[in-house]
């Protein structure tokens, strides 16, 4: 009598997983902003290519990523809102790049940027992706090879590519605000405790333990674990922090398909700008879609983000698998996280603890 039964939950549980993993939503995003967000990504790498520092464009082409927190407001609104993120991409660049010659702090200065930056962006109220790139580029900048003279030339380096992407934020404001109106700047809701504290800093204590693992592991690229472990414990709620994880590994694995394809190519320079250009319009135009489906074209993008100046003494095959298993252990990780951040269990023994001591200390 039981096996009819559980043969039942089980179909319906495949049922269910199935729907969740093959609902596309519905948008209204205009295919000018994955255009102008292609081209924040892109155009420094074309830079970068023409004075032969494919290296150089590579820092300048992380710091673009801020026109993707560009809201869609008032041009006012909009440009002041550009420039904080902006500074909020370089400063992060800024403490990994110093947390490079620091490894024995390394996990605990990522945690820092984690919590300090999920508490702002819980604040302010900042949509999608989050802190997510703030991290990402704290992250990636600690794993970067260099000199400590070299670390003013790279932070000027990412600013003057966030500077980029405020450029172009505002001529796309121009042109987009003519098309159709802005919203209006919702006030801010009040502040509580369990949304900006609380759930920043177990937030932060996740992106550090999936660091710290990563390394015990000696994981030989361990920057990407603790991304890929953020991008999934942002979930609002439990069930879009499983979905989001599923849809990263399904779609990390289809897009190590692509990558090989990709990195089997006779790749140039030039041809990593406009691949970068090409895999950026794809994505900014399918992720409020479907995730999934956009992160098979997220894994190449990022390999070349990230790799492109050293591909040609990389191997291929070791590459893809390196960022598999990263991607996996993050998402492990992430789904861990997100487990205890719903857990109202977990927030009563952790959180109540946690309140009495930031009071304590805040009011000596």
């Amino acid at each position: 009598m039981e096996s009819p039964s559980l043969l039942r939950r089980l179909g319906a549980f495949v049922r269910t997983e199935w729907r969740h993993l093959t609902t596309i939503n519905p948008s209204t995003r205009r295919w000018q902003m994955p255009l102008a967000a292609a081209l924040a990504c892109g155009l420094p790498l074309a830079v970068g290519a023409g004075f032969g520092r494919l290296d150089y464009g590579l820092i300048s082409s992380l710091g673009g990523l801020a026109f993707l927190y560009l809201p869609n407001t008032p041009l006012h609104h909009r440009m002041v809102w550009m420039m904080a993120c902006s500074f909020g991409m370089s400063a992060s660049y800024a403490v990994g790049a110093i947390g490079h010659f620091m490894p024995v702090l390394m996990v605990w200065m990522l945690s820092f940027v984690a919590i300090v930056v999920t508490m702002v962006c819980r604040f302010y109220r900042v949509g999608p992706p989050g802190s997510l790139f703030f991290v990402m580029a704290a992250s990636i900048a600690a794993y970067t090879p260099g000199t400590v003279e070299e670390i003013p030339l790279k932070v000027g380096l990412l600013t003057m590519g966030v500077l980029l992407a405020a450029l172009i934020g505002f001529l796309y404001s121009l042109y987009i605000l003519r098309l159709q109106p802005a919203e209006p700047v919702a006030p801010l809701p009040p502040p509580t405790f369990d949304f900006v504290v609380f759930d920043a800093v177990v937030i932060g204590v996740f992106v550090g333990l999936a660091l710290a693992i990563a390394l015990a592991l000696q994981l030989p690229r361990p920057y990407w674990v603790p991304v890929s472990c953020l991008a999934v414990i942002q979930g609002v709620t439990l069930r879009a922090v499983w979905n989001r994880q599923l849809h990263r590994v399904l779609g990390t694995a289809l897009g190590m398909l692509l990558a090989w394809a990709i990195l089997m190519l006779p790749l140039t320079p030039w041809s990593v700008s406009l691949l970068v250009v090409i895999l950026a319009f794809i994505i900014e135009s399918t992720v409020v879609r479907h995730y999934g489906f956009a992160v098979v074209f997220i894994t190449p993008l990022t390999i070349l983000l990230a790799e492109a100046a050293t591909l040609g003494h990389a191997v291929p095959a070791e590459l893809i698998q390196s960022r598999f298993i990263d991607t996996v252990l993050g998402c492990l990780v992430g789904l861990v996280g997100g487990i205890c951040l719903h857990s109202p269990r977990f927030r009563t023994v952790v959180g109540e603890p946690l309140r009495r001591l930031l009071v304590q200390r805040t009011s000596r």
